[in-house]
């Protein structure tokens, strides 16, 4: 994260004590890595004569660090919302529930449905680019003279839920997840829970190597109104990496899962383990329920076929167009010198480039497959992706490639 080298009224540290009524010079931050709709916001910002600012050019890229540092040292953080809107609601709960500094946040689009997401997760002010000097000296005198906000009360840490969605059936959605969840498991040393909702008959444990669970989703979904974590806890069957696996039933079940019943299922399920893997399929019936909430990682497999690049063109555009971070597109059996379409051609397609490629081994899956050996015991280019997939997920970054990082660099 770089400071540029805009800075106003010397470099004394201008916070006041938190009884103090009126606050005479506001510590301003102000963060976008877009300079255009920076500039744009520093011109109405600089008019403001009681003010220290200071410009940063980028976000940095540990979340743990940067809330509680920015809170401390500053009134006012203002954040550039089109940057990476997920990154910045992530930015801007941590913001608040750490600090009493004041959170406004500026786009260049107006939108209200955004702005309400953002008030609700603590922020004090949502501006549109560009920016009224009264409105944004009526906001910057709110912020100097009401006492400074109340970190905002998080509820309990729950478990980070990744969903893994097919463009198309065949995909190779179902090995890819539980796989994924087997190497999460590994890797972060945590609760992780498998989740197959390919109903009615599933077979992410068979890809696993597992044998045929007594308990299944449908137990789970049957009576929601039971469902607690002592409960859940006798339906999942533990595989020898740690992981914890709810399979789909091995049969058609009696009744269809209700919404109501899923989203008790992924309450429950992150309340008790740190990361919830979800084997969805092809299941885009599932759109509203807690599996594709705002919070959720949304890893979609697709492969590089006219029918697949399509499908996954109208999903990403009627469901995820608003998701950067939070959206994982991975291309499965990716063969380059084969391929009908070039790079160019794909990222169009997807409107965005793939963020992880597997490798076409048909060898290692087949005799993977054909020996009940999950992928993630084989050391071959598609386990070596998977495997950076997950310790991705995890936060986990291997050290000969950890470069150092300074907050507030000048």
């Amino acid at each position: 994260m770089t400071e540029s080298g805009n800075s106003k009224s010397g470099e004394q540290d201008s916070r006041q004590a938190p009884d103090t009524p009126v606050k005479s010079v506001l510590s301003v931050a102000l963060i976008g890595p877009d300079d255009d709709r920076r500039k744009a916001f520093m011109i109405g910002l600089s008019r403001h004569q009681n003010s220290n600012i200071h410009e940063y050019t980028s976000f940095p890229p540990d979340l743990d660090v940067l809330p509680r540092t920015v809170g401390e040292k500053y009134d006012v953080v203002i954040l550039d919302v089109d940057s990476d809107p997920d990154y910045v609601f992530d930015l801007v709960e941590r913001i608040c529930s750490s600090s009493s500094a004041c959170v406004m946040l500026y786009s260049a689009t107006p939108d209200v449905k955004q702005a309400v997401r953002f008030m609700r997760a603590g922020a004090r002010e949502y501006f549109t680019l560009p920016v009224a000097a009264a409105e944004l000296e009526g906001a910057l005198h709110r912020a100097a003279t009401q006492p400074p906000p109340a970190p905002v009360q998080t509820s309990k840490i729950t478990g980070q839920v990744m969903v893994f969605l097919g463009s198309k059936g065949g995909c190779g959605v179902t090995s890819i997840a539980a796989n994924f969840a087997m190497m999460v498991a590994q890797e972060s040393n945590q609760g992780t829970l498998l989740i197959d909702f390919g109903l009615p008959l599933g077979d992410a444990g068979i890809n696993l190597g597992m044998a045929t669970a007594s308990y299944s989703t449908d137990n789970a979904l049957q009576d929601p109104s039971r469902l607690d974590a002592r409960f859940l806890s006798s339906l999942v069957d533990k595989h020898s990496s740690g992981l914890s696996v709810l399979s789909a039933p091995g049969d058609f079940p009696a009744n269809p899962p209700t919404l109501e019943g899923i989203d008790k299922l992924i309450e429950v399920a992150r309340e008790n383990f740190s990361y919830v893997v979800v084997d969805a399929g092809s299941r885009t019936d599932l759109m509203e329920s807690k599996l594709f909430e705002e919070s959720s990682t949304i890893y979609l497999i697709t492969q590089v076929g006219i029918s697949e690049l399509r499908n996954s063109n109208r999903m990403i555009n009627r469901f995820f167009s608003l998701r950067i971070r939070s959206l994982q597109i991975v291309i499965n059996r990716y063969t380059p010198k084969t391929l009908l379409f070039d790079d160019a051609q794909i990222t169009k397609a997807l409107t965005r480039p793939a963020n992880w490629k597997i490798p076409d081994d048909y060898a290692t899956a087949r005799r993977t497959e054909n020996s009940g050996s999950p992928i993630a015991l084989d050391n071959s280019p598609i386990s070596l992706v998977i495997r950076q997939m997950a310790k991705s997920a995890c936060g986990i970054v291997d050290e000969k490639k950890k470069k150092g990082f300074s907050l507030f660099k000048k």
